[in-house]
């Protein structure tokens, strides 16, 4: 990678545009992403402009916000012509949608008329909807056209559409009565009915349906493109698998924010200003800092428990970072099923039955290993006071763990995003049923 900047910047250097700009023509939009931030703004801009007309879209789209700004405020009013009228409709539209208002203006005004009137009419979707995330672009024919009628549209509309390895079935009214893809197109006869060979069984999402569970269903049913349809089954776009990959990285990025306690959107860390940082983070720690006053609360209660057997605080610590570890463990893997649609509110029982006898076994193990830390290493405490610590964490750990459980899944049947569940959150909850269960298990078996 580090020659490639090299030979960039020494061609660059000596005005060879023509080496410059056959170099370039070498690489993908992934590539020049990686490499971007090692040029100037008049090199990155020297940069676009040698790109190859038809894949300027695609990197403008893969770049950060402001370095899109940047781009279409410096190019001129035919080369950011020729840019819009090359890319494709949701790329375009999500620019238009994250520009700044003076930017969309000046875009807006540098569209042609075709994709005026597709942008036009992919604004008029929410943007977290399925419909958001389509392309106008597909194919369609009707059930009655032959085999070598749909090789003739296809050969002549490639240019135009997004994908062609699906061809969709409409009737007169555009509603979508069926499927076929390239592949059966080329094995059957020229002579044969689109009709005779489509499939009827056509996977498909409305416009209305949650970005993320039009992701779900693309990806379970291994498709390369998915369907979208409004309430009367009119075919209004189409779902590609590079689309799908955007919303899955977005989701795993919110998931990450809030299993981190931080809230906001997935603009990138570059993107964000130090007050918007401050500002992801803040809320939940407050919350945090409220919540793990609780456990100062919980330890002043049994302060005279601790007055008398004083060798308990030094465990505090293994008791709540073990607990804590326990819970978090068990509500990730419950995340990960609830979100792949492994697990659902009705395998609840079956789930707590099962977290049990794992905590009960992760639960004796630790004990064990605590006990034979408490006893025989220093300081070294009697033996009663160690298997009252073994116990404890034992019971802690097997609490956790089905907390760590239930709780993701009680969020998900209430209708909420269950990654709240994890992190810091879980473990603050943790600490403070463990020290009371510690606590109590301790002052039972010690009689104190």
């Amino acid at each position: 990678m580090e020659n490639l900047i090299e030979n960039l910047k020494e061609y660059m250097d000596s005005l060879h545009d023509d080496a410059l700009k056959s170099l370039i023509g070498t690489l993908s939009a992934a590539e020049l992403v990686e490499i971007w931030d090692r040029f100037t703004d008049e090199e990155k801009l020297r940069l676009f402009l040698l790109i190859p007309r038809e894949n300027r879209g695609d990197l403008l789209h893969e770049l950060p916000l402001y370095e899109q700004e940047h781009l279409i405020s410096e190019l001129s009013e035919q080369a950011a012509r020729s840019l819009l009228e090359d890319m494709e409709p949701d790329d375009l539209v999500d620019l238009i949608q994250d520009l700044s208002p003076e930017l969309r203006s000046a875009v807006w005004e540098n569209m042609n008329e075709e994709a005026r009137k597709e942008t036009t009419f992919l604004l008029r979707f929410d943007e977290d909807d399925a419909a958001g995330l389509m392309t106008p672009r597909y194919a369609a024919i009707l059930a009655d056209k032959t085999v070598a009628q749909a090789l003739s549209f296809i050969r002549n509309s490639m240019d135009k559409l997004e994908t062609i390895y699906y061809i969709y079935v409409v009737d007169q009214l555009k509603r979508l009565t069926g499927v076929v893809s390239l592949k059966d197109i080329l094995r059957a006869k020229d002579s044969d009915r689109i009709g005779d060979i489509m499939r009827k069984e056509v996977i498909f999402v409305h416009d209305d349906t949650d970005q993320e569970e039009s992701a779900r269903v693309l990806e379970n049913h291994d498709l390369l493109a998915l369907p979208v349809v409004d309430r009367f089954n009119r075919l209004l776009g189409i779902i590609t698998f590079d689309d799908v990959l955007e919303v899955i990285r977005e989701e795993q990025t919110e998931d990450i924010y809030k299993m981190g306690a931080m809230v906001g959107d997935t603009q990138s860390y570059m993107e964000t200003s130090i007050w918007g940082l401050v500002k992801k983070r803040i809320p939940w720690l407050i919350v945090l800092l409220v919540a793990g006053t609780i456990t100062s609360n919980v330890l002043h209660s049994y302060q005279s428990l601790l007055m008398t057997a004083a060798f308990l605080t030094l465990f505090i610590p293994v008791i709540t970072q073990t607990g804590g570890n326990s819970g978090t463990q068990s509500s990730t893997l419950m995340i990960r099923g609830l979100a792949t649609g492994e697990l659902h509110f009705r395998d609840i029982w079956k789930v707590m039955g099962k977290e049990l006898l794992v905590g009960l076994l992760i639960g004796v193990t630790t004990g064990f290993v605590i006990l034979i830390r408490a006893y025989f290493t220093p300081p070294g405490i009697d033996i009663l006071p160690a298997v009252a610590i073994a116990i404890s964490l034992c019971c802690v750990v097997m609490f956790a763990t089905v907390l760590g459980s239930l709780v993701p899944m009680l969020i998900h049947k209430l209708g909420f995003d269950p990654t709240v569940a994890a992190g810091p959150l879980m473990s603050t909850v943790i600490d403070v049923c463990g020290l009371t269960i510690f606590f109590e298990v301790s002052k039972h078996i010690l009689h104190l």
